[in-house]
């Protein structure tokens, strides 16, 4: 005769699970495994991945600490650095953003927020002097900008003591940066702010690194001329001209 009351088979409900502590913990450590391997697997074939472009540089000193006073007063917040494979982008910025442009961002500056204009081509496309006045007072220059200005960055003496450190950390991190390019990192930061120094072994080192025009203050290095140096470097070194796509500059 069949038992009336048969027990009742275990139920896999969330309620099962939440208050059985092993079968918790087994299920939370297989869900953490899966997203890990989804995260980190992709970042063994990377190089396979990512195309090398020709011209693509390390930053040089001046605009590697530029770009770290980019980052402090967090001008990524309103500003990205990712042109988007959209027509109404493109034709406003130029070519899309393509990957290897960012290969030796530490971090890079893509994102989607844009309070003011995306400035990953924003380099050549004005002078320094507009720059600096721009920085200084973003509303003499366009009017409907709601930016902060930066004038203190006139003031603000360029800190250079600890670049060769910074050189030798993204080293670590990939960026082929070498012994030579550290033990030369502060006569290079002179030679491009031309304060002296050899600028031609600064453009061996650096190819297309441009030496600055003219000082915030002549004879005075200070962080605006660092930030300037990094903003006009932005998007100059691929040429999309060339043959109208970066793909015909790859290296094999």
């Amino acid at each position: 005769m069949a038992n009336p009351n048969p027990a009742s088979p275990a139920k896999f409900t969330h309620a099962n699970i939440e208050k059985s502590v092993p079968l918790l913990l087994m299920l939370t450590f297989l869900v953490i495994s899966l997203g890990g391997i989804v995260e980190i697997v992709p970042l063994f074939t990377i190089q396979s991945t990512v195309q090398k472009v020709g011209n693509i540089r390390p930053y040089t000193p001046l605009e590697l600490l530029g770009r770290d006073i980019y980052i402090r007063e967090g001008c990524y917040l309103c500003h990205s650095q990712m042109i988007r494979s959209f027509r109404d982008e493109t034709q406003r910025y130029g070519h899309y953003s393509i990957a290897a442009e960012s290969m030796y961002d530490h971090p890079f500056q893509w994102g989607s927020k844009r309070i003011g204009p995306d400035l990953a081509r924003v380099g050549g496309r004005y002078s320094n002097a507009w720059h600096m006045a721009h920085l200084t007072d973003p509303r003499a220059v366009v009017p409907q900008s709601v930016m902060p200005p930066y004038a203190f960055l006139k003031h603000d003496a360029l800190e250079t003591a600890d670049i060769d450190e910074r050189l030798k950390t993204l080293a670590i991190e990939g960026v082929p940066y070498d012994n030579r390019m550290e033990i030369a990192a502060q006569s290079d930061i002179l030679a491009q702010a031309g304060l002296g120094g050899d600028a031609a072994a600064l453009t061996k080192r650096y190819p297309g690194a441009k030496v600055a025009s003219a000082l915030v203050y002549p004879g005075k290095l200070t962080e605006m001329d660092a930030l300037i140096a990094y903003l006009q470097v932005l998007g100059t070194m691929v040429d999309f001209n060339a043959a109208g796509d970066p793909v015909g500059t790859v290296k094999p």
